[in-house]
Order: C-alpha cells, then sequence, then structure tokens
C-alpha cells in the first residue's frame, strides 16, 4: 500500500492486493506454485513452542504478548465486538516461518531484473487462455449479468481470476489468521512500519468478518491472507463483495457468481468507466522516457501528449480516451535496458488498485483480449 510500483513489479506483495484486491497483497508470481504449508512449519502457539520462535503470546505461553493484547482491546472497543471472542481468536493464532520466508525481501545485494517478457509469459499462454475460454462458457450467465451491471468486460473480470488464482484451480491453503497475525506482529523487515500497520489492519477486518460470521475462523488463502478465486484481501471483502448467488452469504472460495460479481464491484467502486478502453491507441514518439512517472494516477491530456509527438495509431479514431487522464506505461527489460511503452487510460489505473504493478494490469489486458479472441469477440 505505501510501496513503490517498481518493487512491486519485481515481484512483491495484494493487495492491494487488489488482489489480492486490496490492492493485491498477494503477488501473481506466485500463482504457479502451490502455496502448500511443509509439515511441521506451521507452529501452534502454546506452553510447548521453542523459546526462540516468535508468536502472539509470551515465551511460557501464559498469556498473549502485550502488543498483542493491546491490539485485541482496542479492536474490541473501536469495533464494539465481545473482547472474550477477539482474544480467543488471537489466541488460536500460528506463527507460520514458512509465511514469514515468502514475505521476506530477496537476499540483499542481489540484483533481480525485471523482464516483462518474462512476466507476460506466465499469464498469456495457451493453458491459462483455454481455461478463460472454459471458464467464461461455463459460467457465461454470471460473468455477462456483472459485466452489465459493473460496466467491466466480461474478459477483464475472467482474465483477473485467471491470472490470480488460474480460475480456482491455485487459492493458497495456508490458515489467514495465521497468515496475518505473523505478519502483523513478527514482520520479518521490522524497518518496515507502514508494512506492520497494513497487515494488522487486514488482522482486524479478518477477525471483525469472522465475528459477524462472514467468515469462518479456518479459512484458508494465500501466505499474504488473500481469499478465494479473486484473492481479495479481508479490507476488500469488507468493503467490494457481492453477493452474486443471493443466497445471503459471501462466499469467494467455493461461489463463482460472489467471485464474478465482486471482481467487477470492486473496479466499478475504484472508478472502472464502461466502455472506455484498457490502453490508448496512441504512437508514442520514439523515447518517451521522460513522459513515464512510474505513478498510479494518471495524470496527462492527450494535448499534452500531441504536444510531446504522440499521434494516433493507423486506422485508429477518437473517443471517450481523449477525454481521460492518460499515462504512459513502461514495461522494462533491464537486462538488456530497454523498455516497451503504452498509453494507459483511467481504466488501466484501475486495475493497478488490484495490484499495484504496471506488469499486473498489463498481463491482465492481453490475457483478457487473448481470451475474448478465442471466444470470437472483439
Amino acid at each position: 500500500m505505501f510501496i513503490t510500483r517498481r518493487f512491486l513489479q519485481i515481484c512483491f506483495v495484494s493487495a492491494l492486493t487488489a488482489g489480492c484486491a486490496s490492492p493485491a497483497v498477494s503477488p501473481p508470481e506466485e500463482a504457479e506454485a502451490p502455496q502448500r504449508q511443509a509439515p511441521g512449519q506451521a507452529i501452534r502457539i502454546g506452553p510447548d513452542r521453542p523459546q526462540e520462535t516468535p508468536s502472539t503470546r509470551v515465551i511460557d505461553g501464559a498469556a498473549l504478548r502485550p502488543e498483542v493484547q493491546q491490539f485485541g482491546q482496542a479492536l474490541a472497543a473501536e469495533r464494539n465486538l465481545p473482547l472474550p471472542a477477539v482474544m480467543a481468536l488471537l489466541n488460536d493464532a500460528s506463527y507460520n516461518s514458512t509465511v514469514a520466508r515468502l514475505i521476506a525481501p530477496s537476499i540483499p545485494g542481489r540484483k533481480v531484473w525485471r523482464s516483462w517478457n518474462t512476466y507476460r509469459g506466465r499469464f498469456v499462454e495457451p493453458k491459462r487462455i483455454q481455461w478463460g475460454v472454459e471458464f467464461w462458457n461455463e459460467n457465461r450467465s454470471v460473468i455477462e449479468q456483472a459485466a452489465q451491471q459493473y460496466g467491466v468486460p466480461a474478459s477483464i473480470i475472467v482474465s483477473i481470476i485467471g491470472v490470480e488464482t488460474l480460475y480456482g484451480r491455485n487459492m493458497g491453503n495456508f490458515r489467514v489468521i495465521d497468515a496475518l497475525s505473523t505478519l502483523a506482529f513478527d514482520y520479518p523487515e521490522p524497518v518496515r512500519p507502514e508494512r506492520v500497520a497494513m497487515f494488522r489492519n487486514q488482522l482486524a477486518d479478518f477477525i471483525t468478518l469472522t465475528l459477524q460470521g462472514k467468515l469462518a475462523p479456518d479459512t484458508l488463502g494465500s501466505y499474504a491472507g488473500a481469499i478465494g478465486l479473486p484473492q481479495f484481501m479481508p479490507t476488500s471483502i469488507a468493503h467490494h463483495a457481492a453477493d452474486g448467488d443471493d443466497d445471503g452469504h459471501i462466499d469467494l472460495s467455493h461461489s463463482v457468481p460472489d467471485a464474478v460479481m465482486s471482481v467487477g464491484r470492486f473496479l466499478q467502486n475504484h472508478g472502472w468507466q464502461r466502455s472506455l478502453p484498457v490502453f490508448a491507441p496512441v504512437i508514442l514518439p520514439a523515447d518517451p522516457s521522460a513522459l513515464v512517472d512510474g505513478g498510479l494516477t494518471p495524470k496527462l491530456s492527450w494535448a499534452q501528449l500531441q504536444q510531446a509527438g504522440a499521434r494516433l495509431a493507423p486506422g485508429a479514431s477518437g473517443g471517450s480516451w481523449q477525454s481521460s487522464p492518460l499515462g504512459i506505461v513502461d514495461l522494462a527489460e533491464e537486462a538488456r535496458g530497454t523498455a516497451q511503452y503504452r498509453t494507459g487510460t483511467s481504466n488501466f489505473f484501475v486495475i493497478t488498485q488490484y495490484n499495484r504493478s504496471y506488469f499486473y494490469a498489463t498481463a491482465v489486458a492481453e490475457l483478457a483480449d487473448a481470451i475474448s479472441a478465442r471466444m470470437g469477440q472483439r
């Protein structure tokens, strides 16, 4: 939430998930790897816990650590939750060393080269396209309903679920309360207090949703705490999730209608504009690097781009995008010292609210195009 886009493109944490939607906190780069806990790596909090292992409880297991007690007491008071129930959930949490390892930064001094072509190859690939077509055909009614209701193209909704979890094939199997409590109280980078604060807020929302009966205490998700087919963080569930099947309960892990409608609602709530493309049909000047600000808010006008040497692509016509704020997207091949450049509309930057990465948003758009082509749609 307070991380630079370039670091996220290297491949760190949702979302903000958007999924990861929070914005996306669970990195899509991990979507190919089954997120399974190795035996013995989730350590139950209790008196027999090894002394060197971090935990929400004190060394002898007799009580919650002072900062955890303070967190629980403040949460119960601020949200009018029953204190014993809040403390019981915190008391049941486990420190998970795998979570801490996966979220930790890369080896100091080791250069990680950002590569758009490598990133793209993980997501815009035949199997994911085929599964996207199958998912769309199997759930056509609710997908088209979401597209109509929220103004978000069906292909974008389908693509996001494909990028996030391979259409539900890889939703993660970490206990969310374990993941969030580990990151909230034993985050592996003590110098990142803003990350601790973010995960404590997510833990607070998870506990609130659990005590409201909206999530189960043992809900499973990614190692960063993202949940279900669309990998929503608890805060996104609280603010953007939708009951797509009208059964009175939102279940992002087992209900495709809930997941599909939630993705559409998330994007609409973040400013998606109906009928606006993701990229503008623009030919940029030979070296547009000076136009890139690296931010997540488009600030340029079409007139400014024209003054800088941009022009309409051959055969393209004007449209609503010309009155939309625009931003130049750089897709780097760092090892080669090169980059591709594109012109993103405000809808492109809405996708970055799902996961704060230019790579992510571009992969979503390109996978959506590939799936649409296979479906025989524009």
